[in-house]
């Protein structure tokens, strides 16, 4: 549904840390599925750890967290003058390590969404096997607060 270069219209992560590189379903203000490939090049392996490389999991919260971006923002707000930020990562658990090779289908599904905050649980799949699954909090922030 949504290729790379879309996805990079609507968020504002790039390479190394973008974890998103496909949107198979989005529904606005609803849910949607992502597809992220896990590589050996990723630059986090080199250190995390070397002799048995495995994906570190505030990562794949952060490949949540990008998908639900694209859920929560649309291309007629992309001007406003708010943003939502992550609040809260609330019971993530971490089933099974992901390795170079998996490709992640990450499922983020809106809980609640205000003008406010907005609310999510993840899955994130290898296979059709869940890899981890949580939920997180966001809350709407004045764009020029960030760094006051």
């Amino acid at each position: 549904m949504m290729n790379l270069l879309e996805i990079n219209k609507r968020i504002k992560q790039r390479p190394p840390f973008q974890m998103i590189e496909r949107v198979l379903e989005l529904e606005p203000n609803v849910s949607a599925k992502g597809l992220k490939n896990i590589s050996v090049n990723e630059p986090y392996f080199a250190g995390h750890f070397p002799d048995t490389p495995i994906m570190p999991g505030v990562l794949l919260i952060e490949s949540a967290v990008q998908l639900c971006s694209l859920v929560i923002s649309s291309e007629e707000n992309s001007n406003d003058d708010k943003i939502y930020v992550l609040l809260k990562v609330k019971d993530f658990k971490f089933l099974k390590p992901v390795i170079p090779g998996d490709t992640l289908i990450i499922d983020v599904s809106a809980d609640i969404i205000t003008a406010g905050s907005a609310t999510f649980s993840a899955i994130i799949s290898v296979d059709g096997k869940v890899r981890a699954k949580g939920s997180m909090l966001f809350t709407a922030i004045p764009r020029n607060s960030v760094y006051e």
